[in-house]
């Protein structure tokens, strides 16, 4: 079970949804220390007691600003001595009251926020713990959360799509620049899974999850949950998957598109 033993991690967007019950997981795995980072501040310090106190420390951060990535990252090598898992996972489903952004009817005000946090901030994540591996000659892992959306077209939610794309993107030219250190760099991309983005983004009642969650996948019998995708990027931060980066990992029980 150990498959993170000693190993320090950091995962944004950690205070619900997949970030929540991949802290879990990481510390289940053997994780050394863990460090949350949200704007859900709350949330955040209730998973981090949840946790465990010992292992685990939440740290306010808005991705946006790459000043507090920065002093995120800074703050975990300078309180565990490296880093060795990034776990990039912040991420909004829209900026605006509707979900019809669409290419002919797109409000870029929205648009603009979605693709701060979506891409700005991944771009800052990736580059800050990347610069962190380097400079302490860490071979380690960064895992982003893509979409299955990072494949696929939509009439709506344009903003939201081209965002993951954009993850997809930055994933396979960080991989190419961070191989030659011995730093791999992949992304998890789950189908519909019940957390409470898919919930803001599709406005549906929590009796509804199953239902709207199984309809997009062909695999039937299961129903896809935070956990499934929360085994793959334990699989992604640790050795078993250390031959593989620049990789798009779909975790979306045969997605229908």
């Amino acid at each position: 079970m150990n498959k993170l033993q000693g190993k320090v991690a950091i995962i944004t967007g950690g205070a619900s949804g997949l970030g929540e019950v991949t802290a879990h997981h990481f510390a289940a795995h053997g994780a050394r220390a863990i460090v949350i980072a949200d704007v859900q501040d709350e949330k955040g310090q209730k998973v981090a007691v949840e946790v465990g106190s010992n292992i685990c420390t939440y740290v306010h951060c808005d991705v946006r600003d790459e000043e507090q990535v920065k002093n995120l990252v800074e703050f975990t090598v300078k309180s565990y001595g490296c880093l060795d898992i990034m776990f990039s996972n912040a991420g909004i489903g829209r900026a605006t009251h509707t979900c019809d952004q669409t290419a002919l009817d797109m409000d870029l005000s929205a648009y603009d926020k979605l693709m701060a946090v979506n891409v700005r901030g991944m771009a800052a994540c990736v580059k800050h713990a990347g610069k962190a591996m380097v400079e302490g000659h860490v071979r380690g892992s960064i895992v982003c959360t893509a979409s299955v959306a990072a494949s696929v077209g939509s009439e709506k939610f344009a903003d939201y799509i081209m965002s993951k794309h954009a993850v997809l993107g930055l994933v396979r030219c960080a991989s190419l620049k961070l191989g030659a250190y011995g730093i791999r760099v992949n992304c998890v991309s789950p189908g519909a899974v019940g957390t409470p983005l898919l919930k803001d983004m599709l406005e549906y009642e929590n009796e509804e999850e199953d239902k709207v969650v199984g309809s997009n996948q062909y695999l039937k019998g299961e129903v896809l949950r935070p956990k499934n995708v929360a085994d793959a990027v334990v699989f992604l931060a640790s050795e078993d998957s250390e031959f593989i980066t620049g990789h798009n990992l779909a975790v979306d029980g045969g997605c229908k598109t």
